[in-house]
């Protein structure tokens, strides 16, 4: 038997592959809960440990790249379209994911089938899947928020669901963290080698996670909004379309704690291309290399949406392997 050398997915002639990212600084406009473990009755937020340059250790907030990565993927497969749910039409969810090289949703987050199975289909039969492996092309970063903010502890209490009851049942108080509102987190997403359709489907999946990010209530995040460019507020986002790697990343490094400080080196490394500064724009190119910044980010994002709804949720296909 041949040996199977290939990446496995099609090539396309009129569809060029690029890398992608999306680099943002988010804000949590409200007290939020990521939740961790529980101890004697309170139920702590996720925190990371952050050794400074100078030695100290302190402890941080943290949104992780894999609380993220959950969320996204099941705001693709929520996703409304004409005939049900993005999800339903390829049979795909969470914890079993279909692995087809068709799904918009395993195509960029990847999917495995350990041994061939069987899925029930909407006439009561049942089709056979192989055992499976794509590999995901989309990987999370960041999270770590800038400010070492210690987590708010309040008190709640389950009550019972009745109006008004008398000595039958009891409220049972709990305590629970949140994460301070105004906490800044720096995240990023890295999509490698994706045509522009399948890079689409990232983009969907970022901006519907923002007013779901959270365990619980209340959820939402929204993408930071002060001067980038100019003395005009803009949203702080960056987002990179490449084949070669030539600009910085505006990647915070965890160990800082002021505001400001921050900002300068997101900022700095925003417009800093092939090792030189930039003269601050809205889009950056060199060769191959297109940067695009605040609202020229958000305007290219918002295409990419747009070229979503149209090519997949208004798109009424039949069962995807049937």
């Amino acid at each position: 038997m041949a040996i199977k050398v290939k990446t496995g997915l099609e090539s396309y002639v009129d569809q060029p592959r690029f890398h992608f990212d999306i680099y943002a600084i988010l804000e949590g406009s409200q007290e939020l809960y990521f939740g961790h473990e529980t101890q004697v009755n309170v139920n702590l937020v996720e925190k990371v440990t952050v050794q400074r340059h100078n030695g100290e250790e302190i402890e941080k907030c943290y949104i992780s790249p894999t609380k993220r990565r959950g969320v996204e993927r099941r705001v693709l497969i929520w996703a409304p379209k004409a005939n049900g749910f993005l999800g339903d039409a390829y049979d795909c969810g969470i914890p079993h994911t279909c692995s087809q090289a068709e799904c918009p949703i395993c195509r960029v987050f990847g999917g495995l089938i350990t041994s061939a199975i069987d899925v029930e289909t909407d006439d009561g039969g049942t089709k056979k899947r192989p055992a499976t492996t794509m590999i995901g092309r989309l990987t999370h970063g960041g999270g770590v928020a800038i400010q070492p903010l210690d987590p708010e502890e309040k008190q709640r209490a389950m009550h019972p669901s009745m109006l008004r009851q008398q000595g039958e049942e009891t409220p049972m108080p709990f305590k629970r963290e949140y994460n301070e509102p105004g906490l800044l987190y720096p995240v990023y997403n890295h999509c490698l080698s994706m045509t522009e359709s399948e890079f689409s489907s990232v983009v969907y999946a970022f901006f519907g996670s923002l007013a779901r990010l959270g365990a619980g209530n209340p959820k939402g995040v929204k993408i930071l909004d002060a001067p980038l460019i100019s003395d005009n507020a803009e949203p702080w986002i960056v987002v990179d379309r490449y084949l070669a790697p030539v600009g910085k990343r505006p990647v915070v490094s965890p160990s800082i704690t002021e505001v400001e400080k921050a900002k300068a080196e997101f900022k700095k490394a925003a417009f800093s291309i092939g090792g030189q500064d930039q003269t601050p724009a809205g889009e950056l190119t060199r060769g191959n290399f297109h940067r695009y910044v605040g609202d020229r980010a958000i305007a290219k994002l918002t295409d990419d949406l747009e070229r979503f709804e149209s090519e997949v949720l208004n798109h009424v296909d039949a069962q995807a392997d049937n």
